[in-house]
């Protein structure tokens, strides 16, 4: 090949894997395979490595790293990166905009609103639309040249997509860690004895600062960009014009933004943030409101530290400091023993949390937590609230590392060793006893209504329940003895019991609290053996050829339905008049579902979320958490999510509820 086609083929090489770096990282929809993409890569790579006058700052394979610095130098910025005042609740967002409309002397404010990324400040510099240099925020005035590492970050553009580059551009964004990656990332520290990081913010701080630019290029990082130093540069007329000439130049940018007219508009986006925010693949602690007009943005001007057209509307914060009074140990449903942090009540996503989760043993080993220590809490969504890391500089002399008890704190067996668990392995435990029960009657299995976790531990302690079977032998009169009940409340449970007993196969397999098989199991399994006696003289070949039943959990329903005690619980169900349904097989062939699977996002009206979930399950359908390829329908209720983006990207047929209701209620007339 000629000096010039080498040329040109590195040239389009370079092309096309920036289009592909664009479509995965910032508009998350790839058109091609890891194992293309990186044929593509190693090809780019021979040829510069063969021809190195082809090498230049913004080729694609910059972005493996480069070599350790011993330093960073400093960057200056040109216009300072200020910071922003805060807004910790509507008093003071309602105070804001009456600043602002008294000082531009009008009442009608239009705002651009974006979620406020919990990461790292970074402004960006292109000379003549190719990346030059980038730096961390520092003091507003002078930070970090972190050039080589921001390199490494596939979703910023090396070269703006565009014919006619500003000579001069200034982004200003942030760097923000995936909580999944951030996960996956303290897992594997934690696997070394390296020191975990608290939270997302700190790890993308953490990567971006590493002397080796090659570290930062492993993990998972991510820029959004949220404006420029200098809207002269572009010419736009707003914050929103902005943000869509960055869209256009190569960079990501928020799919949440939102204009919003007056004040109260920008309190219920914020609300609306701050539901979505547990669901969010990024962290989030607020929404960043901004005037949009550039013109009323310059008639506002600065003050010393921050823009008077800017400012942060704050979430609660979803970590804490508080004192950890007791390390606690409570038995579960298969007798793994779990340590529980009791803590000195502390408030935490507007949350009163008294209690949180330490896992296991190994886990407190490693994070070396002990009883009296100052400790950093977070919550985030429904999770269990869980200990991050133990405040060392506040912890008193003498704490004595924490010892796992030798015995069940409930039956005081001798505790096994399980791998990182502590197992009781009496399968009489009054504590194993509760948890069986309750997990029984929850709704996604049996569904009894009004069995709560409070009334189980009674029934038990009791001596009415021994087992679940004895659940449908209780009376009126068994129940009305106990604590807070009547006799009409009495009847009530007991009639919940009674309409309990007709149970599809999928439900009552799940109910059977099997280890590792969960309603997605437990659907497999009743598609595949139509009976729990097929299930139940399944062998472990004929498990293991089911999709989604891997070993262990072959292995785990095979040795259930080996115990004796299991197979007599069993019995004694069927014999208080257990019947089990499983789905027609006319009904589930003729369904538009069969097969399919779905996600939902946003709130049903109709119905709620778990009774979404069991339609579509008894139509042959499956329910998946996610967006992706392999996804057949996304439906949407109120207020949907980031999740309807990702569907249109992706190009997956939505359902309205509506919709969504006229097919399962189709089936439901083809059945009747």
């Amino acid at each position: 090949m000629a000096e010039n086609e080498i040329e040109k083929h590195a040239d389009e090489l370079k092309r096309i894997i920036e289009r592909h770096n664009r479509l995965y990282y910032v508009l998350d929809s790839p058109e091609i395979s890891d194992g293309e993409y990186d044929r593509l890569m190693r090809e780019l790579m021979d040829l510069e490595e063969k021809h190195p006058s082809l090498r230049s700052t913004e080729s694609p394979t910059q972005r493996v790293g480069a070599p350790p610095l011993s330093a960073f130098s400093q960057m200056i910025h040109r216009v300072p990166l200020l910071s922003i005042d805060n807004a910790m609740n509507k008093e003071e967002i309602q105070a804001f905009h009456i600043r602002v409309a008294k000082w531009l002397e009008k009442d009608n404010i239009t705002y651009c609103c974006e979620p406020k990324f919990d990461g790292l400040a970074v402004e960006l510099v292109f000379e003549n639309g190719i990346f030059s240099r980038g730096g961390t925020r520092g003091d507003g005035q002078t930070g970090e040249d972190v050039t080589d590492n921001v390199r490494t970050i596939r979703s910023i553009p090396l070269r703006l997509i565009t014919d006619n580059p500003p000579e001069l551009l200034e982004v200003r964004g942030e760097v923000v860690m995936p909580k999944d990656s951030f996960l996956k990332l303290n897992h594997e520290r934690s696997m070394n004895n390296e020191q975990m990081f608290a939270n997302p913010r700190n790890a993308a701080a953490g990567s971006l600062r590493q002397l080796d630019s090659k570290i930062t290029a492993s993990r998972n990082l991510v820029f959004f960009a949220y404006g420029i130093s200098d809207p002269e540069a572009t010419g736009d007329a707003s914050q929103l014009d902005i943000l869509e000439r960055l869209f256009e130049f190569g960079f990501r940018i928020n799919p949440d933004k939102r204009l919003c007219n007056g004040v109260d508009e920008v309190i219920a986006f914020a609300e609306y943030m701050q539901e979505k925010r547990e669901h969010m693949p990024y962290e989030i602690d607020g929404v960043v409101v901004k005037v949009n007009a550039v013109a009323d943005q310059t008639a506002l001007g600065v003050k010393a530290r921050s823009p008077r057209w800017i400012i942060a509307f704050k979430f609660p914060p979803v970590q804490a400091t508080t004192i950890l009074k007791k390390i606690d140990v409570q038995v579960g449903r298969t007798g793994v023993v779990t340590p529980v942090a009791i803590l000195e009540p502390v408030k935490v996503s507007g949350v009163t949390v008294s209690r949180a989760t330490l896992h296991n043993a190994d886990e407190i080993a490693r994070k070396d937590v002990r009883e009296g220590d100052t400790v950093l809490v977070q919550r985030a969504g429904d999770v269990i609230p869980e200990i991050v890391a133990p405040i060392i500089s506040k912890r008193p002399e003498h704490l004595e590392p924490f010892l796992m008890p030798v015995e069940c704190p409930s039956c005081r067996s001798h505790l096994v060793k399980d791998g990182a668990l502590w197992r009781c392995v009496n399968i009489s435990c009054p504590a194993v006893v509760k948890e069986e029960i309750y997990h029984f009657a929850s709704k996604e299995a049996m569904d009894i209504d009004g069995l709560g976790r409070k009334i189980v531990h009674s029934l038990v302690e009791q001596g009415l329940v021994r087992d679940v079977a004895d659940l449908f032998t209780l009376n009126k009169n068994d129940i009305s003895v106990l604590e807070g009940f009547a006799d009409l409340s009495a009847s009530n449970l007991v009639a919940s019991i009674k309409a309990s007993r007709k149970v599809t196969l999928d439900r009552f397999i799940y109910a059977l609290g099997i280890q590792h098989v969960g309603t997605v199991a437990a659907r497999r399994l009743s598609d595949t053996f139509k009976s729990l006696e097929n299930i139940m003289n399944a062998t472990y070949e004929d498990l293991c050829s089911i999709k989604g039943i891997g070993e262990e959990i072959s292995n785990s329903i095979s040795d259930f339905f080996a115990n004796e005690q299991n197979t007599t619980v069993i019995k004694k169900l069927m014999a208080q008049g257990i019947e089990i349904v499983s789905p027609g097989d006319e009904t589930m062939l003729m369904s538009e579902l069969k097969g399919k699977r779905l996600c939902f996002t946003g709130t049903m009206m109709s119905m709620s979320r778990l009774e979404a979930k069991r339609h579509v399950e008894a139509l042959g359908g499956e329910v998946v958490n996610s967006v992706s390829k392999q996804l057949d329908y996304l439906v949407v209720g109120e207020q949907p999510g980031s999740k309807l983006n990702r569907a249109a990207s992706l190009g997956i047929e939505v359902l309205d509820e509506a919709s969504f209701l006229s097919i399962i209620r189709g089936n439901d007339a083809d059945e009747g």
